[in-house]
Parts: structure tokens; sequence; C-alpha cells
């Protein structure tokens, strides 16, 4: 390879990131974070897996041979490859045994078997990725995938001069997925039965490889202020709250923020006028062009929109909206939604359709396209999730001056202040239905209070700049700690 090279000073160790791999919003934040952290002098790189849909022959040779040894007697045969993605470098760990699958994550709906192993690997690779290179001063690592980088730093590498003084900060994407395996794994692992208790990786008779990262990283946050207090408590914590109050002290929230090259009216490509808050013409014609997409009445131009673009699951709140159907169904407006998920709502969703053909228009199914459209084109945008870490659609619909229904809750309870929308805190149909009534009826009887409201909402700022100059601040706090904290 010649002369070794220097590897960025935060290196963000991540299993998905855009625009080369996505399955959801670690993607988003993994693949946006980089160039605006050297905006603010840091020096980025980020390593992730090489898969399937990552053309090989468009990647540059760095490690033709890296050698991950899991245990004594098991070690895999991996190289590094690298890419540049908006001045920033993308390392990527190849391993087709591992990587070179159809999905990310799953197959027909299931995990892969040996998740546990593939994302083992990764993490170890990732480190001797970074001795190889030049070590850097923090690995970033994101969710369970990555969760045991911390851990092999601090257990097997704790003796280890080149790697004494590096800093680990793990971020909370979602707690709900926490990469549960069976004890055997951990001889797998090289970990040992010896860390199969509860206070290190045992968890109701799992192993939990996010615990794990949990315990031993330097730094936790997760992607909202809000969110960041409501994982300590029971309801939130999925069995994790305690261990999270405990380490509440290095634990902090910063929302993620929203890429406007691609999400704002005034240069939008995909919408059918665009338009900004000192000219809101163009967004009545996008409200008359989403109509005409899903074949609702032309009757509806002059009543208020609702937008959805979801994941379409329990999670997401879409039990409220069926339990209300009947009365959102009676307001003297129409509704569109985008999403794809759980079977019973893509059925209810269709039922629903074709029972109100002329003010219920629905697509099941992922379309980056529409979705733009129905930011521009709704006039109320609805999130009832019964949790949500941060959440980026209620982002976007304060840019696209839909006025966003959302229930207080992580990142939606952090983005949208009353001023700019309206927020629900119980989780229950009467509740959505009070806050949606509520933005119904200032849209139909206050049209100056609501374009006032629309204004607001397009004027603020959520840019990935504001997020990364809060990053920027915890690796600071990690490389130099207050003495007398």
């Amino acid at each position: 390879m010649g002369a070794q090279q220097d590897v960025a000073s935060i290196l963000l160790v991540t299993s998905e990131a855009n625009p080369f791999a996505k399955t959801g919003g670690l993607a988003d934040v993994a693949g946006a974070l980089g160039p605006p952290l050297r905006r603010h002098g840091s020096d980025v790189a980020v390593v992730m897996p090489r898969y399937r849909q990552i053309d090989l022959s468009r990647l540059t040779p760095v490690i033709p041979h890296l050698p991950v040894a899991l245990t004594d007697t098991r070690s895999y045969a991996t190289s590094v490859y690298s890419a540049a993605d908006q001045g920033v470098t993308y390392y990527f760990v190849d391993c087709p045994q591992l990587y070179d699958r159809e999905d990310l994550y799953t197959h027909e709906g299931k995990d892969y078997e040996d998740n546990y192993l593939r994302f083992g690997v990764f993490s170890l690779a990732a480190i001797e990725l970074a001795r190889h290179l030049g070590t850097p001063r923090v690995l970033h690592c994101h969710d369970w995938q990555t969760a045991l980088v911390p851990v092999y730093l601090k257990t097997r590498f704790a003796r280890t001069p080149a790697l004494a003084k590096v800093k680990t900060l793990l971020s909370i994407h979602n707690l709900g997925y926490q990469g549960l395996f069976d004890r055997r794994v951990l001889r797998e692992l090289g970990l040992g039965d010896a860390m199969f208790n509860s206070e290190q990786l045992e968890f109701y008779g799992k192993v939990n490889l996010l615990k794990g990262g949990l315990i031993y990283a330097d730094r936790l946050n997760t992607v909202s202020p809000t969110y960041s207090r409501e994982i300590q408590s029971p309801e939130l914590g999925f069995g994790l709250d305690g261990l999270l109050r405990k380490r509440s002290h290095v634990l902090s929230g910063i929302l993620n923020g929203v890429d406007y090259s691609q999400w704002d009216p005034r240069h939008d490509p995909h919408i059918a006028a665009n338009y900004s808050a000192e000219d809101l013409s163009g967004k009545l014609a996008c409200k008359q062009a989403l109509l005409r997409e899903f074949g609702l009445a032309d009757s509806c131009l002059t009543k208020p929109l609702i937008g959805i673009v979801s994941r379409f699951d329990s999670q997401k709140g879409f039990d409220l909206i069926e339990e209300v159907a009947g009365d959102l169904t009676a307001i003297d407006g129409a509704l569109v939604a985008l999403g794809t998920g759980n079977p019973r709502y893509e059925a209810f969703f269709r039922n629903w359709a074709a029972a109100h053909p002329d003010k219920i228009g629905v697509r099941v199914g992922f379309d980056n396209s529409l979705a733009h459209r129905i930011e521009a084109g709704s006039d109320i945008f609805l999130m009832p999730s019964r949790y949500e870490p941060c959440g980026l659609n209620q982002m976007y619909s304060l840019r696209y001056g839909t006025v966003p229904v959302v229930r207080a809750t992580g990142g939606l309870d952090d983005a949208v202040d009353e001023s700019k929308g309206f927020k629900f805190r119980e989780s229950t149909g009467q509740a959505m239905l009070s806050a949606v009534l509520q933005a119904v009826n200032l849209f139909c009887r206050d049209p100056e209070r609501w374009r006032t409201m629309m204004r607001r909402g397009m004027e603020q700022d959520f840019s990935w700049d504001q997020a990364a100059a809060q990053y920027a601040s915890v690796y600071c706090e990690l490389l130099h700690p207050d003495p007398t904290a």
C-alpha cells in the first residue's frame, strides 16, 4: 500500500450511509453529517460495509488484505476500499461472504441469522482500519450494529498503546432495535461467557449488543433532546432505562438536521411549482397537481388537504388513525397517504381509499418524488407517532409551509412549537382528532393567521450545520474533559 495514510480525527462507524446504502434515517445522518463537520473544523471520514449494491469497480483499493480474527480459531479475510462524496472519504470493508447479499439486514422479512457475526466482524475491522491508517481520536458509532466497537476497545484492545487514547461516542437512533441474540454468540464473537451477566451483555436471558455499547462507550447521544429524556423512562426505555439513567451524565440529545439542498420548495425539482415564504403562490399549483395525481375531486382545492408520508406501523400511530377514520372522513376536506409496512395498515388504507375515492388517496409503496409532492401540495401534515426518536418529515413540512400536526414526543416535540403547528400529548385517537380539528378550523376560518403560521415554519432553520456544531462540541468535551466535572 506504500506509506501509511492518516485517517480522520473523527471516524464515523456506521452500517449504512447515503448515498451508498440506505434503509432508514441512520443513513441520512451518517451521509449528511460529514460535510458540515468538516466546515466546523473536524477532520472526518466514514467506514461502512461494502454491500452488494455498492459497485466495487467504482471504488479505490486501500488495504488489499485485512484479516479480522474473532477468536483464536476463527478469522475472516476482509479488504478495504474507498470513495469520496462531498469532500468526505468513505471506507468500505469488503467481505463477500458477509456483506454480498440482496439486502442489508434482512431477507424476506426476517433478519439474517448471522447478523451478530456480520457486524462483529465489521466492528473489529473498523478498529483494525484505524490502526492501519493512523489512529483517529474519536470513533463515532451508530446503533447496535456498531455497539461492539467500544466493547472491543475496552476489553480486547485495552492494553494496545496505539488505541489507549481513542474515545468513543455511541449514537442511539432508535432504542427499539438492540441486537438481541442467543448466549452462544459471545464465544463466537471472541468475548467469552464471563460477559454474560447483568452488569455487561446479558439482557433477560439474551445477549444485547446495544447494551454493551451503552456500558462501554465514553459518551452517548441520541437524535433529539426530548428522546434522550424519554429513553430514561420505563415507557420508552425498552428495558434499558435503568442503565441509561445510570449513565445520564454522559447522555445528550442532538436533533437531526435537514438537507435543504434536497428539501426546499424554492428549488425542489419534484414539485409542480416552486415557491417561498415571500411568494406562496406556487403552493396552490402544487396542491392542484397533487389532487389530480391522486384522482381527488377538484372541489377539494379550497378545502384542507392532509398529507401523510410514513412507514405503516403501530409505532407511527396508525392505529390512532384507524380508530377515528370515520371522523376524519367526515371532515370537509381530503387526505393523501404514501407508505408501506405492516400489511394490516396497508390494507386499512387501501380499503379506506376504495370506500371514499373522492376524498381519500393512497399509494402503498416507496416513492421519493411523490413524497416531495405530498409535502408541497398538502396544507396539513399528520404525524401521530407513539414515539419518534427524531423524525424528519415534520421538519420538511415546516420548510414547505405545510403545517404539522404531531404527537408531542421525541423530535416531533422538539421541532414543532405551537406558533408553527399543532401538538397533542395523549396517544389516543380522540386526542389526535382534536388536534386535527383545531388545524382544520384555523385553515377554514382565519386564512391570514394560517399564512402567518406557514411563514413562521418556513423560516425555521434545521440545517445540518446546527447539528454538526453540537457534535463538534461533544467531540471536544470527549477529548478535553472538564477536570472539575
